[in-house]
């Protein structure tokens, strides 16, 4: 049975933190389980009562809590948590709650297009100098379109006769 709760421990106490060994899990990945296998319900635990019952189970002066800590938070918790039951039930009860569970990573990099955004990436409604650097499909030209590419012919710029010189 501890099996199951320990190994969520782990998964949640390395994760975000690649040095992370796994035997010890900081605040906040201690309050990200909290909330994300349902112990912080918002109404009977609060991320506060869960940040005061990390401080008050932690070594004093560190920064982490080991296994057994975590244990002894969670008997706190769950009386908390489940006020009606006895403390042995109620404490299977926050364990059934994070068995099997591991840390998600809902939305964790997706390009947004907020506000303003699609308007600014569209070339089409580009002006002036900006328009030339992009053909009618929107794809960028590159150097050509940056770089004002010199001819030698001899001709000025926009010289109607050019090339009629010899003729």
């Amino acid at each position: 049975k501890m099996s199951d709760v320990e190994n969520s421990f782990r998964k949640f106490a390395i994760y975000g933190d690649r040095s992370a060994s796994g035997y010890d899990m900081t605040g906040k990945n201690f309050s990200k389980m909290c909330k994300e296998c349902g112990v912080m319900d918002g109404k009977a635990v609060t991320s506060t009562d869960v940040d005061i019952i990390f401080n008050k189970v932690k070594t004093k002066g560190a920064r982490t809590i080991t296994f057994a800590e975590f244990q002894q938070a969670m008997k706190e918790l769950c009386i908390k948590r489940f006020k009606g039951k006895s403390p042995e039930d109620a404490l299977q009860a926050v364990y059934g709650l994070i068995e099997g569970k591991e840390p998600s990573t809902v939305g964790a990099t997706k390009a947004t297009k907020v506000g303003g955004v699609e308007r600014l990436t569209d070339t089409s409604k580009y002006t002036g100098s900006h328009k030339e650097r992009f053909d009618e499909s929107g794809k960028g030209k590159g150097l050509a379109g940056r770089q004002d590419l010199t001819d030698n012919s001899g001709y000025v710029g926009a010289y109607k006769g050019a090339g009629t010189y010899n003729q």
